[in-house]
C-alpha cells in the first residue's frame, strides 16, 4: 500500500500542478482516488522534468532508470517513486503502459513533429491515453471496449490541450499541429514559431478542426464510462466534462489560442462536478450505447492489448521504446 506521507506529497503535487484532474479526482472513491493521485503525480512530475528541464534527453533517460527501479521493487527514495512502486505491486500494472508514456516524452525530447492527424494521435496515445489505460487498471477494468473508450478520452484530452496551447507552444519553438495542415495553409513550422500572431488567421481553422476531432472522441469515450465501477463514474465524467469545457472556452475565444488560453473557472468547475454526479446517477438506468463496442483507434490499439496483457504486442512495443531511447542517447551525446 502507498505510505500516507507519500500519498500526501502526491496529493499536493496534483493540487498545484493539475487543477482539472484535482477537481475531478474529488469525485472518485478513495480506493481509486489514492492510487490515481500517485499515478498522476508520477506522470505529471515526469512530464515537467522533460518539458521544463534544460537537458530534456537526460530527463527522459533518468526517468527510464526510475521506472526500471520501480518495477524491480527498488524505487528511488522519493515520495512519487515509492508511491508508484506500491501502485505497480498493488494493481499488477502492465509495464507496457508507463513505457508508452516514456516513449511519448522521448518524442518530446527529440522535438518530433507529426506529418498528419494520425501521427498526432500516435503521440496523444502515448502521453495521454496510456494514463487512461492505467486508470482502468486501477479500477480493475481490463475489457477491450472499456479500455478502447478510455484511450479515446485520453486522445480527446490531449487534442484539447494542443488546441488550447498553439501560441504558447509556438513561442517555445514547439509545433504539434499536423504538418500537412500547415503545408495546405502555406505555413511552415519556422514561420509559425517566428510570428504566431501573423499566422493567427490561418491557425483558427486548424484549432477548430482539432476541437471537432476531440469532440468526436469525447462522444465515443462517454459511452465507456457506464462500464466503469459505479463509484468511479462521477470522477471520470468530471474529467471528460472539464476538458471538453476547455475546448468550449477556446471556441468562445474565436479559436484564438495565440492571444488567449482557454480555461474553466472555479464556479464552472463546480457546476460541471454537479453535472457529472447527475450523469453517473442516470447511467444506472440508461441503456448503454452500441458505440461502446467501436474498435479502438489504430493508434491506441497497442495500449488496449497491453492492458489486457497480450504479450506479443507488449514485446513489440518494448523494442520500439529501446530504439527511441537509443536515438535519444545518440542525440544527447552529439549535443543536438
Amino acid at each position: 500500500m502507498i505510505a500516507p506521507g507519500d500519498l500526501e506529497y502526491c496529493r499536493e503535487a496534483i493540487r498545484h500542478g493539475s487543477l482539472s484532474f484535482h477537481a475531478a479526482s474529488r469525485l472518485l472513491p478513495a480506493r481509486v482516488r489514492d492510487p490515481a493521485l500517485a499515478l498522476y503525480a508520477f506522470c505529471r512530475l515526469a512530464d515537467d522534468a522533460v518539458d521544463l528541464g534544460e537537458d530534456k534527453a537526460a530527463a527522459v533517460l533518468r526517468l527510464r532508470d526510475r521506472l526500471d527501479k520501480a518495477y524491480h521493487g527498488r524505487p528511488e527514495d522519493r515520495p512519487p517513486d515509492r508511491a508508484f512502486a506500491a501502485l505497480i505491486e498493488d494493481h499488477d500494472m502492465p509495464r507496457v503502459l508507463p513505457e508508452a508514456l516514456l516513449e511519448g516524452l522521448a518524442w518530446d525530447a527529440l522535438e518530433r513533429r507529426y506529418d498528419d492527424l494520425s501521427g498526432l494521435r500516435d503521440y496523444s496515445a502515448r502521453v495521454a491515453s496510456a494514463v487512461g489505460a492505467m486508470m482502468c487498471v486501477l479500477m480493475g477494468v481490463r475489457d477491450a471496449p472499456s479500455l478502447s473508450r478510455a484511450c479515446d478520452l485520453g486522445v480527446a484530452m490531449q487534442l484539447t490541450n494542443i488546441a488550447r496551447d498553439v501560441g504558447e507552444d509556438a513561442r517555445a519553438g514547439r509545433v504539434y499541429l499536423p504538418l500537412d495542415w500547415l503545408d495546405a495553409a502555406g505555413l511552415t513550422p519556422e514561420t509559425l514559431c517566428a510570428d504566431p500572431d501573423a499566422a493567427l488567421p490561418l491557425l483558427r481553422p486548424m484549432v477548430a478542426q482539432l476541437l471537432r476531432e476531440a469532440d468526436r472522441l469525447y462522444h465515443r469515450a462517454e459511452t465507456g464510462i457506464d462500464g466503469l465501477p459505479l463509484g468511479a463514474r462521477p470522477g471520470i465524467y468530471a474529467a471528460r466534462n472539464i476538458y471538453a469545457a476547455i475546448g468550449g472556452a477556446v471556441r468562445r475565444n474565436g479559436c484564438d489560442s495565440v492571444h488567449h488560453r482557454g480555461r474553466t473557472g472555479r464556479m464552472q468547475k463546480a457546476g460541471l462536478l454537479g453535472l457529472s454526479v447527475a450523469q453517473a446517477a442516470l447511467s444506472v438506468v440508461t441503456p448503454r450505447s452500441a458505440v461502446i463496442y467501436a474498435p479502438p483507434l489504430p493508434e491506441t490499439a497497442f495500449l488496449v492489448d497491453g492492458a489486457r496483457r497480450e504479450a506479443p504486442q507488449a514485446r513489440n512495443r518494448g523494442q520500439s521504446l529501446i530504439e527511441v531511447l537509443m536515438q535519444l542517447e545518440r542525440h544527447r551525446r552529439a549535443g543536438i
